[in-house]
């Protein structure tokens, strides 16, 4: 059966096959409770006040102030997963529910934000011919090049004041959300390497004020991990298809399609990533993906990424990536944002086996179509736990 997700994303960005979790045995079950804390001090400057739909760059606030402060979750939710997972009649059995709470908060009170809710899902399966999935997890298109990015461990783009539940890490400036998706899907078995995963999701995830929707969401991908000459290599593909009726205008199928790589030489790491879609629009998927009249715009993206650990055990990583939108036609908004653009230089210290202290830098510029301009820098320090 699949991984835990802490136990994927450990394995994602460490580039180990680390598994996390208290395991507990229960009668015929095995119980594995897992999750991390995080928390962040972040310091974010804003240069630009300029309209742009779709900018992702932090702005000044209504009295103008440019620079803010907050203590806030990172890219990833603090998180608390319980798995359990049993053999009975020659199928591996399994289920996962999961709860985010959040360290962040913008009220008097300082309890406003409720927690999230990401997964819940059985899956049943055997090595021999695969594994079936039900309920809700993180979607298949893009996930990745999420899982990948390593401002998992950090922050990312997105942060300011406290008040959101999670910062934005590469999403937008990069890669499309993956987001977390009610689904049913079907995963292979791994064939030397070789696995692939199709599944129909919710048909509400490309739009907003939806009427009835005749068609699930359609989403895959391929992926193939090989060594050769010492270097650890994964590649992939995932696509995602959505046919959108929204409340006014025409219907219109919404696709999106991606290829990445991940290597790992030693102390060495690399990442590439590439996607393109029609009507997917940008950071979260069918956001900003249509003008008014209903047209579909085009979108493109990528982001490279390199790290490398230290004698100290140290991870210093380098990343850039940026989003691209067209406007659908002659007539479209010229304050429809061009592209987001990030780079970061993060470095991410394991002070203990689960505990890891972070520290960021990320510059992030969001340019409209008629050529304004914003830009914002963020410091962020804290640290975040596995367990």
């Amino acid at each position: 059966m699949k991984k835990s997700l802490i136990a994927t994303i450990l394995a994602g960005v460490f580039a180990t096959s680390a598994n996390a979790g208290i395991v507990i045995p229960a009668g015929e079950w095995t119980l594995d409770i897992n999750g991390n804390v995080n928390a962040f001090a972040n310091y974010t400057k804003a240069h630009g006040d300029n309209a742009i739909t779709g900018g992702l760059a932090a702005r000044p606030d209504s009295r103008g102030e440019n620079k803010a402060m907050g203590i806030n979750t990172g890219l990833l939710p603090s998180w608390l997963g319980f798995t359990g997972k049993t053999r009975q009649n020659d199928t591996d059995v399994e289920f996962t529910i999961s709860f985010q709470p959040n360290v962040s908060d913008n009220s008097r009170a300082g309890d406003e934000l409720a927690p999230l809710n990401r997964q819940a899902y059985v899956s049943f399966g055997d090595k021999s011919w695969g594994s079936i999935k039900l309920g809700k997890d993180l979607g298949i298109f893009a996930s990745d090049a999420i899982l990948n990015d390593m401002t998992l461990l950090g922050v990312g783009a997105g942060a300011g004041v406290s008040g959101a539940t999670t910062t934005l890490g590469g999403i937008g400036s990069g890669y499309i959300y993956p987001a977390w998706k009610g689904q049913i899907a079907y995963t292979t078995p791994n064939m030397n390497g070789l696995q692939a995963t199709v599944g129909i999701t919710n048909p509400n995830q490309a739009s907003a004020n939806q009427l009835n929707q005749d068609r699930f969401g359609l989403e895959g991908k391929v992926s193939y991990t090989f060594d050769a000459a010492g270097v650890t290599t994964k590649v992939w593909t995932s696509g995602a298809s959505y046919k959108v009726t929204p409340a006014t205008g025409s219907e219109y199928n919404a696709w999106a399609a991606d290829v990445g790589a991940n290597a790992t030489l030693g102390k060495f790491g690399l990442t590439g990533y590439y996607y393109r879609g029609e009507g997917a629009g940008t950071t979260t998927f069918g956001a900003n993906g249509v003008d008014a009249s209903g047209n579909r715009r085009d979108s493109d993206g990528y982001y490279v990424q390199g790290t490398y650990a230290l004698p100290t055990k140290t991870k210093i990583g380098l990343a850039y990536g940026k989003s691209n939108l067209d406007k659908a036609n002659g007539s479209d908004s010229d304050s429809l944002v061009d592209y987001n653009e990030r780079y970061t230089v993060g470095a991410y210290h394991p002070l203990t086996k689960h505990l890891n202290l972070v520290a960021e830098y990320n510059r992030v510029e969001s340019q409209a179509h008629s050529g304004a301009t914003n830009k914002s820098d963020t410091i962020s320090t804290g640290a975040i736990l596995f367990f």
